[in-house]
């Protein structure tokens, strides 16, 4: 789920970008802006940041229990 803060802030930041002699269609651009930008965020493969924190986590736990038993093995041979 793309979080609305982000996206309205993208639209912000996109929209300071325009030339003044555009400002006139500023209003249209600004209602079209949003919906796109949703649009076209929904269909990445986007994750958010939680999710990223919990599976680099359990990437971290993964590889350290690799390493203890790669340490056990190499005892073993």
């Amino acid at each position: 789920m793309i979080d609305f803060r982000v996206v309205e802030e993208l639209a912000l930041r996109i929209e300071a970008l325009i030339p003044g002699s555009l400002k006139e269609a500023g209003a249209d651009f600004r209602n079209n802006l949003k919906p796109a930008l949703q649009a076209g965020l929904s269909k990445l493969d986007l994750v958010t940041r939680e999710e990223f924190e919990v599976q680099s986590a359990l990437l971290a736990r993964a590889q350290g229990k690799l390493k203890e038993l790669e340490a056990r093995l190499k005892a073993l041979e």
